[in-house]
């Protein structure tokens, strides 16, 4: 299955999400000595998103991928950097102006287990973002439960059931009804197929590219999975160590992979065709200590083409073609 608008991505509209230089670090080793350093999850992230375009944020875990997620929401408050919604500061909110303006984006996470409350019902877990916000008087909030349920396939019978009486996959559906509720612009969606079952996936997975198509949805898709990532975004964005090493249009970004980083993701995804599984590239174990400063390219430890440059000087996130971008000293060579 492809998604249809994947040639029409050079954008000239503004972004309806522009992320700077955003930075996030957690202090690491506290205890009686105090705190002994700090762990850099986010070291400077650019990245856009435009309306009804679905953008995937990739990498292993540990890269950084839901540390952005959470500091584009604000659900933790990033170290630094910018955070720009529909052309303004979304950082520099507080209060009212703050809860007004979160309305325009939705969330869905990881586990539809332990993100639903277990004493609710399901119409109340779904209606609660109504109540929060105040947009529904109660008498109609019903009616806009019973419509967004069926807007993601349940039936309203649904409503008086307890998430645990519910299958994995009805779970995430109705954790996608609950980020729907405020009929949001965009839709942060952390890991959301990777609890489910390979056929229930496919089911979540049309689900958003339907709501999508529908409304112009846009979604910032993070995942681990390169294979789910390809199947629902326009353009992938390849995070390592708090960066991103490499963007680019979904289908070139599969083709032609610059970055090493990028290429080992690949090489990993499992084939069904011996035929079609490209040359396996091994990143070595070495992935330093936590907090440990790097002045050169992150991936140098572990990097099998390095070369001295590597070791020496951070690689910019840099076009090497159109639309695509790499942080890679060795990429213009293979370009050429």
């Amino acid at each position: 299955m492809r998604l249809l608008p994947r040639g029409a991505l050079e954008m000239k509209d503004p972004p309806i999400l522009s992320v700077r230089g955003l930075r996030k670090s957690f202090p690491i080793g506290r205890g009686w000595a105090g705190q002994a350093g700090a762990l850099e999850a986010l070291a400077g992230v650019d990245l856009d998103l435009h309306s009804g375009e679905v953008l995937g944020v990739v990498g292993e875990s540990g890269s950084g991928k839901t540390t952005l997620g959470r500091c584009v929401l604000r659900l933790i408050q990033p170290s630094g950097g910018d955070v720009t919604l529909d052309g303004s500061d979304f950082l520099a909110l507080r209060g009212r102006r703050l809860r007004r303006r979160r309305r325009r984006l939705g969330v869905v996470f990881q586990d539809p287990y332990t993100s639903l409350n277990p004493r609710m019902q399901i119409g109340q877990i779904v209606a609660e973002p109504l109540r929060a916000s105040g947009r529904l008087p109660a008498s109609a909030a019903s009616e806009k439960v019973v419509e967004l349920l069926e807007r993601v396939g349940m039936e309203p019978r649904f409503m008086t059931r307890y998430p645990h009486e519910m299958s994995g996959g009805q779970r995430q559906r109705v954790a996608i009804a609950r980020a729907l509720a405020t009929d949001p612009d965009i839709l942060v969606a952390d890991e959301p197929v990777s609890a489910l079952d390979v056929s229930v996936q496919a089911q979540v997975l049309n689900l958003l590219l339907d709501l999508k198509r529908e409304g112009g949805l846009a979604m910032l898709f993070i995942s681990h999975d390169l294979a789910v990532v390809e199947r629902i975004a326009d353009r992938i964005a390849v995070m390592y160590a708090g960066r991103i090493v490499e963007s680019a249009p979904t289908d070139r970004l599969i083709s032609h992979p610059l970055h090493p980083y990028t290429q080992a993701l690949l090489s990993a995804v499992p084939s069904v065709d011996p035929a079609l599984r490209p040359e396996r590239v091994r990143l070595r174990a070495d992935l330093g200590r936590p907090g440990q400063r790097v002045d050169g390219c992150p991936l140098a430890g572990r990097c099998p083409v390095v070369q001295d440059v590597c070791r020496n000087e951070v690689p910019p996130l840099e076009e090497v073609r159109s639309v695509h971008r790499v942080a890679c000293h060795l990429a213009k060579d293979q370009t050429d």
